[in-house]
């Protein structure tokens, strides 16, 4: 199984980015999918999740501004990040668990400052 991420990157306060995690090996659809992140110093937090139903959760720290989703022709996911505040300045990652066994993606980072 891989998860490979991507949309990592540099970006103003106001601004918007999407992060991509394309699975192989595994089916996000059938799975419970999630968005992680961890700031500098701090401890890896869970950020958005979607189930196998589709039900969709988020932390309250981005509710409103983050939306997971996924693309199941392609296998993929994705995190629309907006507004991005400094604070959301972490490394995400991408995570898959499929009852038995979970999977990470690379972590990518994104940086929000001016």
């Amino acid at each position: 199984v891989q998860l490979q991420a991507s949309g990592g990157g540099l970006v103003q306060p106001g601004g918007s980015l999407r992060h991509s995690c394309a699975a192989s090996g595994t089916i996000f659809s059938i799975n419970n999918d999630r968005w992680y992140r961890q700031a500098p110093g701090k401890q890896r937090e869970l950020v958005a999740t979607v189930t196998r139903s589709g039900s969709t959760n988020y932390a309250d720290s981005v509710k409103g501004r983050f939306a997971i989703s996924r693309d199941n022709a392609k296998n993929t996911m994705y995190l629309q990040m907006n507004n991005l505040k400094p604070e959301d300045t972490a490394v995400y990652y991408c995570y898959t668990w499929d009852g038995r066994s979970f999977y990470w993606g690379q972590g990518t980072l994104v940086t929000v400052s001016s």
